[in-house]
């Protein structure tokens, strides 16, 4: 299994804007095949930054969704709303 962790940093007037959309393709992306689980989680001391915080079947499962239609329709509409780079981190559980 795989655990796959996005920092988004979104300009503050898009915060309501980001949260709809994540509404909305949260389903999508939860019924992607591999994806296991999805949760998306807002720093408590700069309400503008967001995680999410996925667990992935395999790589190859998280590839496919990185590569499909679905991932870039959403990121598409996600990327403008940014105030800084996104990072992301793939990690397995040591414990």
């Amino acid at each position: 299994m795989l655990i796959r962790i996005v920092k988004l940093t979104f300009e503050p007037g898009h915060i309501a804007e980001f949260e709809g959309i994540f509404k909305t393709s949260n389903a999508l992306i939860k019924n992607f095949d591999g994806c296991l689980s999805l949760e998306l989680l807002q720093d408590i001391t700069h309400p503008n930054v967001f995680f999410t915080y996925s667990h992935w079947q395999s790589e190859d499962h998280l590839n496919a969704y990185r590569n499909s239609e679905v991932f870039k329709s959403i990121w598409g509409k996600t990327k403008i709303l940014f105030s800084d780079r996104p990072e992301a981190w793939s990690v397995h559980k040591k414990v």
